[in-house]
């Protein structure tokens, strides 16, 4: 089945050893009004250079393993350093003191678009308020480009929180997709306990 033809209504199996996860799109149209947060002490926000491809897969497993983040873990090397070298991609890292604690990608590879790709925390920086400020931070660095259209995609994996707060930030919901991928904890791309909200299931 093709990622564009519809699911028939009802129940539909998932093929052994894969998830499924229920993916809402949204999207922003106009810079929203932003309330003003003040950027944490100790936090910063630094732009991910070079083409390390080990320096980005270890923040990326460390940032999203907990909601089983894993497209760029099964990357091939060729494609990942392709989007870290493109000029349209542009990816930071929150930093609290020397320490990783988060990542910001934003992709404007589409003509007057942005796709906000990734935005995460680790598990000890959430829950903070830091990510009002990371969002700000991406909202506004998103429509300092001559853009028209502002998207994301969020997934039911991830953080309960996740899908009110992109709504709070100006995004709209305006599609549902069905995700159904092999399990990246099964092949060891991930650890057996990461994301453990869902279940694994072995063959």
């Amino acid at each position: 089945m093709s990622e564009n033809t519809p699911l028939p209504a009802g129940y539909s199996d998932v093929p052994a050893g894969h998830v499924a996860t229920v993916v809402t799109c949204l999207e922003m149209h106009t810079k929203p009004q932003l309330k003003a947060v003040p950027q944490p002490a100790g936090i910063s926000l630094v732009r991910f250079s070079g083409c390390d491809l080990q320096a980005y897969r270890q923040l990326f497993r460390k940032v999203g393993s907990d909601w089983l983040w894993f497209s760029r873990l099964l990357m091939s090397d060729e494609k990942l350093a392709e989007i870290l070298r493109n000029d349209s991609v542009e990816i930071y890292v929150v930093r609290d003191g020397a320490e990783d604690t988060g990542m910001l990608e934003l992709d404007f590879s589409q003509p007057h678009q942005c796709e906000l790709s990734f935005l995460g925390l680790t598990g000890a920086a959430t829950g903070k308020g830091l990510g009002r400020w990371v969002m700000n931070q991406a909202i506004t660095r998103a429509w300092s480009n001559p853009i028209n259209r502002f998207w994301v995609h969020t997934c039911s994996f991830d953080h309960p929180a996740a899908l009110n707060f992109y709504i709070r930030s100006g995004f709209t919901p305006y599609a549902f997709q069905v995700e159904v991928k092999a399990d990246p904890r099964l092949s060891g791309h991930l650890p057996a306990d990461a994301a453990p909200h869902v279940p694994l299931i072995r063959d």
